[in-house]
This record gives C-alpha cells, sequence and structure tokens, in this order.
C-alpha cells in the first residue's frame, strides 16, 4: 500500500476544527512553538536533489538531472565529474530535463525537454494543458563541445523512461499523450465528476522515434497501460509488464507481455500472475529485461504493495505464451530490487540486505542464480533513475554510476570501478551541507523466529548521562524498508532527532531486507505480528540506552499511518503519536480507494469475500482502547489513502475525549507536493511532539 522515494475522489473542503478555513491552509501556529523549527526547515531546503545519473557505455563520460532554483537541469562531465558543463534547450530558467540516456555508440545523449511557453510579457502562456508546454525529445552530441542540441520530435503529453533501442536506430519512452499526468497512485487524484471508471481515463504506451529524428508511433495497445519495458538485443522486440487501464489502480495485476517493435503488431502474454502455479501466484511483477541471447525473459517477482518499490525474488521465463516462470533465487535472505545482466550466465543485482544497499554478482546456472561476489555494501540509498535501486553501468559492466545519500552525506553522484568498495563521489553539489541531527546506528534484534533490523537516529548533541524521548516511526508500504538517506523538506525522522529525539525506524515483518518469507509474514495480519516486532526492538533500545519510556512517541505516513492509528488502539506505551495519510477502517477504504487490486494478495480475499480479516485490523473497531493524543494529517485528493479514513478516525478519537487534530491539505495528494505544505505539515508534527513529548532541554 502505498506511501514515499516516487493513488478517489476529490472531497469537500470544509472547516475541521481550525484546520483551514479558506482554500489554503495556514501555517502552523507559533504560539510556544520550538523557535528552532524554521531554522531546521531552512537547513533542510538547501539539499539540491540529484534525479539521475548516467554513464556512458563506453564509461568515458557521465551525465545527471540536477534540480537547482525550482528547475531540473542537465550536467555532463567526465566520469571523474571534472569538466562540467549544462546541456539545456532554450532558457534554463525556463525548461526542465529529465530521462537522460546514452546512445549505444556513446556518442550521443539524448533527453526529453519540458519548457513553459512564455508571451510577450514573459508571463506563462494563457490555455489549459499542454498547450502551455513545449515539450520534445532532444538529442547533443556530447563529444562536441558547446554542440546545441537537436530536437528529434515533439510530445503532447507525458513522457519518461527514454530508451535507446541496442541497434542505435530508434528512441524509445513511455507515453501518456494528450495528459500532463503521469499515472501514478501517489499522485492528486482527478476530480470524480462524469461517469466514475469510465471517464478521463488515461493509457501509458510504449511509443518510439527515429534516432534521426520523425514521427511518434505508439507500439502498444490503447487497451493495455504499460508499467515497464526493455528492448531485445536484436532491437526487433520488446518485454513489458502491462494491465487493462486505469494504470493508478490495475498494477497490482499486471502480465508479462512480449511483442515486435512494431506498432499494430499482436502481444503475447508470456506469464501472467493469476494463473501461475508455484510461488508467484497472485504476486507481482517488475523490472524484465531479456536475456543476452534473447530466449528468456527474466523479472522481479514478489509481494509488493508499490509500484515502483520493487523487491523479491529473480525469476526466468522462457520467451513464449504462457510460459512457466522459475524462481531463480529461492530461499534467499536478502532482497533483490533491480539487476542487469553482464554476461550469457552474470547478474548484477541491487538488493536490500538488512537495512543497508548492497550491489552483488550473480551466476545463473540452470535454474538457480548464486551470488558469487559481492561487490559493495553501503549504509545508504543508491539509485540512477527510473528505478528503484538501479545503476547506470558501461557496456562491460566494470564502470558504475549512481546517486548516493545517507544520513551523514547529502546526495552526490558516486561513479567508479565496479569493485570491492563503493565508488567515490564525483560531485560537490551538496558537499557543503552538515547534518545537524545525530548520528545513525543499525539495531538488530530476534523476535518470534524472525531476525529483524532497523535505523536508529540519536539525538544532536547525545549526553548519555541524560534521559530522551524517543519516536518510532514506520514506513509505508508495507512491502518496503528504511535504507539512510539524506532528509528533504518533507516528514521524516531527521528532525525530530535535530530538536533532541531519539528516532527508532524498524524494518518489521513485511519489509524488505530479510527474504521474501520474512516480507509475506504479515499477509492478513496487519498490524499484530509487525507491532510486535517493533514493541520488542523498543524494549531491545532501552535496555542499552538511556530512553525514557513514558516519553515515546509514534508516527508514520501511508502504513505507517495506519500502524500509527492501529497502535494506539493496542498499546498505551505511546504518549503522542502523529498519523500522516493513515487507515482506519480496512472495510470501508476498500470501497473509498481506487487502488484496491493491491489488497487481495494482502488479504487473501476481497472485503466482500472475507469481511473479518478486514476488520481483525481496523483501528476503528478497538477505537475504545485508545488514549493517545494523535495529530492527523491527509491530503484532500488522496486516492491511496483516502482522507475520510482519517475524518473516521478523528471523529472517533474526539467522541472518546482523546486529545486530537485534524488537518486535510487542499489539492494534495498521496505524496505531498506544494513546498508550503511539506513545510507545513513537518512544522505541525515537530509542534505536536514537543507539546506531548517536550525533548531534554
Amino acid at each position: 500500500m502505498p506511501r514515499s522515494a516516487r493513488l478517489l475522489p476529490a472531497l469537500l473542503a470544509f472547516c475541521v476544527t481550525s484546520a483551514f478555513a479558506t482554500p489554503d491552509v495556514p501555517a502552523a501556529a507559533n504560539n510556544g512553538t520550538d523557535p528552532r523549527i524554521n531554522d531546521l526547515l531552512v537547513e533542510l531546503a538547501k539539499s539540491q536533489r540529484i534525479d539521475e545519473s548516467e554513464l556512458s557505455p563506453d564509461g568515458r563520460l557521465l551525465a545527471w538531472v540536477r534540480h537547482k532554483d525550482k528547475h531540473a537541469q542537465i550536467e555532463l562531465a567526465t566520469a571523474n565529474g571534472s569538466g562540467v558543463q549544462q546541456i539545456g534547450v532554450g532558457n534554463a530558467a525556463d525548461c526542465n530535463g529529465s530521462a537522460i540516456a546514452w546512445s549505444p555508440d556513446a556518442r550521443q545523449l539524448a533527453f526529453i525537454a519540458d519548457c513553459v511557453n512564455k508571451s510577450t510579457d514573459g508571463k506563462p502562456a494563457s490555455g489549459n494543458g499542454p498547450s502551455k508546454h513545449d515539450k520534445g525529445v532532444y538529442v547533443v552530441d556530447a563529444n562536441k563541445a558547446g554542440e546545441k542540441p537537436r530536437r528529434l520530435g515533439t510530445l503532447n503529453g507525458y513522457a519518461h523512461a527514454l530508451t535507446w533501442s541496442p541497434d542505435g536506430k530508434k528512441l524509445s519512452f513511455l507515453y501518456v499523450e494528450g495528459s500532463d499526468r503521469r499515472a501514478s497512485a501517489t499522485a492528486a487524484a482527478d476530480p470524480s465528476v462524469g461517469e466514475i471508471g469510465v471517464d478521463n481515463i488515461v493509457e501509458q504506451r510504449i511509443a518510439t522515434l527515429p534516432a534521426d529524428g520523425g514521427t511518434i508511433e505508439q507500439v502498444t495497445p490503447v487497451s493495455l497501460h504499460v508499467y515497464e519495458y526493455a528492448w531485445s538485443p536484436d532491437s526487433k522486440r520488446f518485454t513489458y509488464t502491462a494491465a487493462p487501464p486505469p494504470g493508478d489502480n490495475n498494477w497490482w495485476i499486471s502480465k508479462l507481455y512480449v511483442q515486435n517493435a512494431i506498432p499494430g503488431t499482436a502481444n503475447t502474454v508470456v506469464v501472467d500472475p493469476a494463473t501461475v502455479s508455484g510461488p508467484l501466484h497472485g504476486l507481482q511483477m517488475a523490472v524484465p529485461r531479456f536475456s543476452p541471447d534473447g530466449n528468456r525473459i527474466a523479472f522481479i517477482g514478489g509481494l509488493m504493495s508499490d509500484q515502483g518499490a520493487t523487491g523479491g525474488d529473480i525469476y526466468s521465463a522462457a520467451v513464449s505464451a504462457n510460459a512457466t516462470p522459475t524462481n531463480l533465487t529461492t530461499g534467499t535472505h536478502v532482497t533483490p530490487v533491480w539487476f542487469s545482466w553482464s554476461g550469457a550466465n552474470q547478474l548484477v543485482v541491487s538488493q536490500v540486505s538488512n537495512g543497508q544497499s548492497e550491489v552483488a554478482e550473480y551466476a545463473v546456472a540452470g535454474s538457480a542464480a548464486k551470488p558469487t561476489r559481492t561487490f559493495f555494501t553501503v549504509p545508504s540509498s543508491i539509485g540512477s533513475g527510473d528505478l528503484s535501486m538501479s545503476l547506470s553501468l558501461s557496456r562491460d559492466s566494470k564502470q558504475v554510476a549512481f546517486v548516493q545519500s545517507d544520513y551523514a552525506h547529502p546526495a552526490e553522484v558516486h561513479a567508479g570501478a565496479l569493485d570491492t568498495q563503493a565508488p567515490p563521489a564525483v560531485t560537490s553539489i551538496n558537499a557543503a551541507l552538515k547534518p545537524s541531527w545525530g548520528k545513525a546506528e543499525s539495531v538488530e534484534w530476534d523476535n518470534e523466529g524472525f531476525h529483524v533490523q532497523g535505523w536508529l537516529l540519536y539525538p544532536a548533541n547525545y549526553d548519555p548521562s541524560k534521559s530522551y524521548p524517543m519516536i518510532v516511526t514506520v514506513h509505508g508500504g508495507p512491502s518496503s524498508a528504511v535504507i539512510p538517506r539524506w532528509p528533504g523538506v518533507g516528514f521524516g525522522g531527521a528532525p525530530l532527532s535535530a530538536l533532541g529525539y531519539f528516532v527508532f525506524m524498524p524494518n518489521p515483518r513485511g519489509s524488505y531486507g530479510q527474504g521474501q518469507a520474512f516480507t509475506q509474514a504479515n499477509r492478513k495480519d496487519f498490524g499484530y505480528g509487525d507491532l510486535r516486532d517493533i514493541l520488542a526492538g523498543v524494549d531491545a533500545i532501552e535496555k542499552k540506552l538511556p530512553v525514557d519510556d513514558k516519553r515515546l512517541g509514534l508516527t508514520g505516513w501511508s502504513y505507517g499511518g495506519f500502524m500509527t492509528m492501529f497502535s494506539v488502539t493496542q498499546t498505551q506505551r505511546f504518549h503522542a503519536a502523529v498519523a500522516g495519510a493513515g487507515i482506519s477502517n480496512w472495510q470501508s477504504y476498500y470501497g473509498q480507494n481506487l487502488i484496491d487490486q493491491w489488497m487481495t494478495p494482502f488479504f487473501g480475499a476481497s472485503v466482500y469475500d472475507d469481511p473479518k480479516v478486514y476488520a481483525k485490523s481496523s483501528a476503528i473497531n478497538f477505537i475504545k482502547q485508545a488514549k493517545t493524543p494523535t495529530l492527523i494529517v491527509v491530503g484532500e485528493r488522496d486516492a491511496e489513502c483516502p482522507a475520510p479514513q482519517s475524518f473516521e478516525f478523528w471523529h472517533a478519537l474526539r467522541a472518546q475525549n482523546v486529545p486530537t487534530s485534524l488537518v486535510v491539505y487542499p489539492g494534495e495528494g498521496h505524496g505531498f507536493v506544494n513546498p508550503a505544505n511539506q513545510r507545513d505539515v513537518l512544522q505541525r508534527a515537530l509542534s505536536w511532539f514537543g507539546k506531548y513529548l517536550p525533548p531534554t532541554n
């Protein structure tokens, strides 16, 4: 279920306590607010995002996408980060670059540019939708200094995942024609007007464009929404995961297809998890990749709660209709997330291992893929762009590039040899930033036969002679994991640490990092085993560190918001809580959200077939036991965790005379995008904990 990294009908905005009386949410009241909060928000905003990093196939050059002054800029340099030059079209202040992709011969860099049309007075041109924007696919000769990019094709809609065909003759991308909106469950839902489930449905298809420019052609059928894809080695076919529209809802029932790269040709279903037998039955697929000989398709398969938050085992299937997939990594105790073929029978794999990012080499032999060596393991988040934990590899897989960050080091591009040590940073975009929060430490414990891991942030300026409050923050998903990364302005644990709290971020059962058995251990058991894992972790920390058990707090977003709502009805350990985009009643939620397809794999049946399993984990059914002061925040147009779920919990707490407040943010979806709202929700959360769990002075 939907979270963070990257969704219901629009609801009428009306006054809820004093949350908002106008279309905009007022800033959190300053009365009694810790004066350090604003300074902290200013510091958090200084970090510049780096979205993508792409190494040229010959390993000589490196490009990345950097967010600066509210615009996404493409920068090009040598592989060691020297000689940086900006690549762009028109006025950089009016254009955003994205989806960088190197040609197979390493000479040309392709990208997508989205420029705002300006009228003669300098203001955005009038009109609605795509007409305000000039979007195109561009290419530049990276070996010619000062070369201006050349437009290959004009876009009328949203495009991403730009890729060259292996023979260099075509470019391909995922295309939502006629829409500026990427179909995503985390985006703000469109207003629910017209015929629901029929009107305003968009399709994302694979489109191609000749490498020398020309007409954009859409290859895949309009009846399918494509989520991920890859070329075959001979440039004649695509493999992709897809489901019928709407794309926001149906990723969880995607099938694996193969199709000729010619518009209008028939496709073939290679794997349908709904009909296959074995461990993949009813689960999800991601990262499809042809084998080097083109005879098989490998992919990640497993129990996944969010598109983009990939994790599972590595599977392989023959390129034929209704093939039987083979699990190549049965019984592994790590979670493969992304991979690339580095040889005829060899893979480079990015995986979550015990709360850390790990890159390993696997040898494929028969029906198994076994790790032959670990290149490196880092307590940091890594990734090169479009897919979770992706790497940019040179043609020979000996050089690598990615963006890396953790709690001690802000995001930078790292590049170098793929070897037994992680490559160094080759940029210094954020090098001047220093953490204002405490150190991070991995915490491990055992509970009920499971080995569990989490991350602990110490309070800033920690003094072991003092006693401190601790706030537990539960990640979204549940199929996900906390891996250290530098924080932005959004909701998270680092600001709490900066203000004097221990912050415990557990990866309980249901998380990635310990293998599929661990990830699937909370099926039909939401809020029970995972809560016991979390409380056992709290106990383990309290045994060795000066945590005041009377000043424990709890928070989380999405699944973490559900866990917050549910936990305060199950235990009195927590003395303050902040529930972000939570779920209070699984039975009503089933009919309110727009992504109900994700639920059956976790609950075992629909709510109509087994209402009891949904009632078992519904906080609202235990509301009489809740005593914890709870702040509740949610986006007005959240389709993943609809606002009525927060209204219901707030109303129930208020009826029990439990201190509570509900803030609904106009126009926001599951992931907040308005910077003012991102700051406001964080400030409110910090103030709430400051009121009920005052940190040590």
